[in-house]
């Protein structure tokens, strides 16, 4: 048995069922699920909404320091007291978010936050640098990968869902610009690093990656 923290860390890209893994893994065990996609898509907001230059380290440290950012157990997110929760899902936010994620300052700021709550307690945390960065020295480390195609067409069957009109080949060049972008920044990008398990849910259902992980983590319980 391997020691660590009480966290299961999973990264990988967009659309590859990191959220619904999440979920269905924080319901299963009990734990808290944190999603730290939504707290970057928060920070984009905050910074669309101040009209901040990104090419401005003052600005961006100023909108840092204000910046008033929690979740809670029921997974909304809040920039103050306003629930944004919905708005953080909107194609403003989904166009900017790679590159607000890719700030030195952005990300050195919600490690500290994310961290903060594996102190709290057990967790399960997804993003896309949990396991390399945030949380090395969790107990189980996970990479979800899928083909893009596959991402594309579920990212559109929850944008469908939504009510938001989005056309296919436009979702794929867009997952694949994200996925430029996530995996050449130079800090933290996203990458499969030596020790982590990658798991490619291509063919397989929600439930299906659930059981196959879930599986995996009661061979080596905490």
């Amino acid at each position: 048995m391997s020691l660590g923290l009480q966290v299961v860390a999973i990264d990988g890209p967009s659309g590859s069922g990191k959220s619904t893994l999440a979920k269905g893994l924080a319901r299963a065990l009990g734990w808290r699920h944190l999603n730290t996609g939504a707290m970057y898509r928060a920070v984009t907001l905050a910074f669309l909404r101040s009209a901040v230059d990104l090419d401005s380290a003052g600005q961006v440290e100023s909108a840092l320091a204000s910046l008033e950012l929690r979740t809670d157990a029921e997974e909304r997110v809040f920039l103050g007291d306003e629930d944004v929760s919905a708005e953080i899902r909107g194609p403003d936010v989904e166009a900017l978010v790679s590159a607000v994620s890719a700030i030195p300052a952005v990300r050195s700021r919600l490690v500290e936050l994310q961290r903060e709550e594996a102190r709290n307690g057990p967790l399960v945390a997804e993003g896309r640098d949990m396991t390399s960065v945030v949380f090395p020295d969790a107990r189980w480390r996970f990479y979800l990968d899928a083909s893009v195609r596959e991402r594309a067409a579920r990212r559109k069957g929850d944008f469908d869902k939504a009510g938001r009109d989005e056309a296919l080949p436009s979702v794929e060049a867009e997952l694949e610009r994200r996925d430029a972008l996530d995996s050449s920044r130079a800090h933290s990008p996203l990458r499969l690093v030596a020790g982590v398990e990658r798991i490619d849910s291509t063919a397989l259902d929600a439930q299906g990656v659930l059981a196959l992980v879930l599986a995996k983590i009661q061979e080596d319980p905490a």
